[in-house]
């Protein structure tokens, strides 16, 4: 059996942004990771990542000045969705959840998951986290959620997105692409996967997270680069649209960003305030259904 990779930490030292989100400004896309000695790693994971536990993230998020977020459970912990839900439990109602199921999930333990905040599932389609699943199990897991009138997010590299255009067209719920289709920067606007991207985002069932400028820029820090991409999502989709900065950022293979630098992108990728309160506020309290009161 070969050995499991370990994933490079988060920058320890969060910069506090010069911008400043409007209140209820929600992280839209971010992980917790264990403590592992609480919350295991999955024993077929495909990395190891340092531990990031709620505390550090409260303490990022005091930072970063947002006060809301969407937790995604990571391949890591496998199908087993306690982190994130012992970290919905003690938000007040101020985070919610996507999970990672399996085809054996009864409806019973959905429904549980339902009451602890879950609000979606989550596949892999990207190559180095497993490939393509099993597509009988994705579309049987997707008819059941559609009951719990939940969404489905997809980690997709843009490039494949032309092979499941008829399939994304027929899901009966809707859908998120995960990072902006994880388009390099340095193949410009113009690139046949940007276009694809696109192209999926005009479905009124879709919905794309302007995340991950760090893995798709090709300058580097401050990831200015993946401004534009992000501009173009939300000129097509500014109501389905949704921001994060997928803290601690697992799997990074050169620049790790400051989250700091991640929030300060928010007024380049969108200067009007009305905007900004739209994608970072409204359109994840549409989709989440937050109880927190702001």
């Amino acid at each position: 059996m070969s050995e499991i990779p370990v994933c490079r930490a988060p920058d320890p030292n969060t910069r506090t942004p010069h911008y400043t989100p409007p209140p209820g400004a929600c992280d839209s896309h971010c992980h917790i990771f264990g403590p592992g000695d609480v919350y295991p790693y999955a024993p077929d994971r495909s990395y190891t990542p340092p531990d990031a536990p709620l505390s550090r993230f409260k303490e990022l998020q005091a930072t970063l000045g947002l006060s809301r977020a969407v937790l995604v459970n990571a391949s890591c912990h496998g199908n087993d969705n306690t982190v994130i839900l012992d970290a919905i439990a003690q938000s007040g109602g101020s985070y919610r959840g996507v999970a990672n199921v399996g085809e054996s999930i009864s409806d019973a333990e959905l429904e549980a998951l339902e009451r602890g905040g879950i609000r979606g599932i989550r596949f892999n389609f990207v190559r180095h986290l497993g490939g393509t699943p099993d597509m009988d199990v994705f579309h049987d897991l997707v008819q059941r959620i559609a009951d719990l009138n939940w969404h489905v997010v997809l980690h997709f590299d843009a490039v494949d997105l032309l092979e499941f255009g008829d399939m994304l067209r027929g899901l009966p719920v809707p859908f998120i692409i995960d990072h902006m289709g994880r388009v390099p920067t340095k193949d410009g606007l113009d690139q046949q996967p940007f276009k694809i991207l696109l192209e999926t985002a005009r479905m009124e069932n879709c919905w794309v997270k302007i995340c991950g400028a760090e893995r798709i820029s090709s300058a580097g820090p401050p990831f200015t680069d993946a401004v534009p991409f992000a501009q173009a999502v939300l000129e097509l989709a500014p109501d389905r649209t949704l921001w994060g900065t997928d803290w601690p950022h697992p799997n990074i293979k050169k620049h790790m960003p400051n989250d700091g630098d991640l929030v300060d992108l928010i007024p380049l990728m969108m200067p009007d305030e009305s905007l900004q309160q739209r994608v970072l506020v409204d359109n994840p309290h549409r989709l989440y259904g937050f109880t927190d009161g702001r």
